[in-house]
């Protein structure tokens, strides 16, 4: 499997000024190759990295720079030329790719070679070739038998560097169950941020103080002159409380899903298009701060990687379908009870509609309909759990290691 791994970096005064030099100059040839296929319609990857070697006779930097990392960078543009294509493809306005610009360029990668984690007087340090030796806070061991692939050296915002490391291990995920016996249907939505058929409601986080301390130092930003030392001090200000913000949501988002994925067999979510919800006119901020597409994402990969089930289904109807009978009834948004007016089922609608999820997922995969009915399962009052308490994810779990129901 692969992971990855995200570590801070402590260049002394010279080895950062080294970085930001190599991060500049990347950048430029990002740009170069950038100009190039403009102009040449029939160019690739693979044909541009084989012209570096002659770039270096006349522009000499570069032979101050990893031969790796330039291959990357060639190939980051491809990269994001293929990714533009695949959204036009798919019915999407695109533009162009854009020249990169000072600040809009913040990171190299090494690839398979050129990089060492070396144990200096005890502590661990990381080598990069053309570099040196740059402090690290390695605060997590990494897996048993990883191979270190890839090393992404990038500076944040706020000015601070990091290592991502991207390993593989050897050992394949664990297989999924065949019969998975704990199943679970989610419905993520703004004011509960999950509901599943268990009869847990998780609240959204509350992260209006952090949003506050943000638009405050906008505001400051906004006062000082473009460009200036003010301007630079107080825009480090605003990207480190952007990073605070971020930094509490990914904690919480991490929290919860590793949850679901360790403690159940089978998770069914719903297939959401996060990106169109948000272009939605009214409440995109609370949509936007949800960050729901990310919360699928992280879920995914941790139930790839406990060996769960994990189906995520249309969410067409799933709100306006009955969990018992199956008929549809349009009902307001403000209205948050479901009740059928051809089978008298009540319950919340959240719930309601989480039952849907976990159906539609087990017919999906399937195993069919759970063995009880949503009529028999369902709690007359569901259990809400705040934001602040939910459990510390911290490492995977075994399964033999997992609360027993």
């Amino acid at each position: 499997m692969n992971y990855s791994y995200r570590y801070r970096l402590r260049p002394s005064d010279a080895l950062e000024e080294q970085l930001v030099w190599t991060v500049d100059t990347c950048r430029q040839v990002y740009n170069h190759f950038l100009h190039r296929l403009n102009r040449n319609n029939d160019t690739s990857a693979y044909s541009e990295q084989k012209l570096l070697p002659s770039l270096k006779t006349w522009w000499g930097d570069l032979k101050q720079v990893h031969s790796k990392v330039l291959q990357k960078v060639v190939q980051r543009l491809y990269n994001n030329l293929s990714s533009l294509r695949g959204r036009k493809e798919n019915g999407h306005r695109i533009g162009t790719l854009k020249w990169k610009q000072k600040g809009e360029y913040r990171s190299f990668t090494y690839s398979q070679s050129g990089f060492k984690l070396k144990n200096t007087s005890g502590r661990t340090r990381l080598w990069l070739s053309k570099l040196g030796e740059i402090s690290i806070i390695f605060h997590r061991e990494l897996p048993e038998d990883a191979e270190i692939k890839t090393v992404t050296v990038k500076q944040e915002p706020t000015g601070k560097w990091y290592a991502i490391l991207g390993v593989e291990t050897p050992n394949d995920p664990p297989g999924k169950p065949e019969n998975p016996e704990r199943c679970v249907g989610i419905d993520v939505g703004i004011l509960k941020y999950t509901h599943d058929t268990d009869g847990y409601a998780v609240g959204s986080l509350d992260s209006s103080k952090e949003r506050e301390r943000v638009e405050r130092a906008q505001r400051d930003l906004s006062r000082t002159e473009h460009g200036s030392a003010n301007w630079e001090k107080q825009r480090r200000v605003v990207a480190e409380r952007y990073a605070d913000l971020k930094r509490k949501r990914r904690d919480f988002l991490h929290k919860l899903s590793n949850y679901y994925a360790t403690e159940y067999d089978f998770v069914a979510v719903e297939d959401l298009d996060a990106k169109g919800l948000i272009e939605l006119p009214g409440n995109s901020q609370n949509r936007a701060s949800a960050s729901w597409g990310t919360f699928l994402r992280m879920l995914e990969y941790k139930c790839e990687r406990e060996g769960t089930h994990f189906i995520a289904v249309s969410p067409h109807g799933t709100t306006k379908e009955c969990a018992s009978c199956g008929v549809s009834a349009d009902k307001p948004l403000w209205l948050r009870e479901h009740s059928c007016p051809t089978c008298g089922f009540e319950a919340d609608r959240d719930a309601n509609a989480a039952w849907n999820i976990l159906s539609r997922g087990l017919k999906d995969l399937g195993v069919g309909h759970s063995e009880s009915t949503p009529v028999e399962t369902a709690l007359p009052v569901d259990t809400f759990v705040s934001a602040k308490r939910v459990v510390e994810a911290g490492s995977p779990t075994p399964r033999s290691e997992r609360r027993q129901p």
